[in-house]
């Protein structure tokens, strides 16, 4: 199943004894206080940047056109983590580099039970 890991966390090999997954443009995880990484599976799916504004898919964030499963499951996670008070507040701005309000992305966002707001999506313990 799901699991939200600090992306320090030693339970985390990414970035340690094991590479992340290659992504094609720039911007790449890193095991730097205050990210998460998100696994499914124990495959490395989705980072949160730190300060929680940016999110990097680290597996094709598309199927068929619309948002993957994979990614809903991983943004329910994210979500229950941060209800449970293990993360006080995400703001995100960014999906993958790009901002996410106006994109294909955001509706996962909401549906998951981020708040809209005019630059960012939202979410508070």
């Amino acid at each position: 199943g799901p699991l939200v890991l600090a992306a320090t966390d030693p339970a985390n090999p990414f970035g340690a004894t094991l590479p992340w997954p290659q992504r094609e443009n720039g911007r790449k995880p890193s095991r730097v206080p205050g990210a998460y990484v998100v696994t499914l599976d124990s495959e490395p799916s989705l980072y949160v940047e730190r300060g929680g504004k940016g999110l990097l898919p680290l597996r094709d964030p598309v199927e068929g056109g619309e948002p993957a499963p994979w990614l809903r499951e991983a943004l329910e996670a994210l979500a229950d983590h941060v209800r449970r008070g293990r993360v006080k507040r995400l703001g995100i701005e960014r999906f993958d580099g790009e901002p996410v309000v106006g994109s294909p992305f955001e509706q996962a966002l909401v549906e998951a039970g981020f708040r809209q707001g005019p630059r960012r999506l939202t979410l508070s313990a």
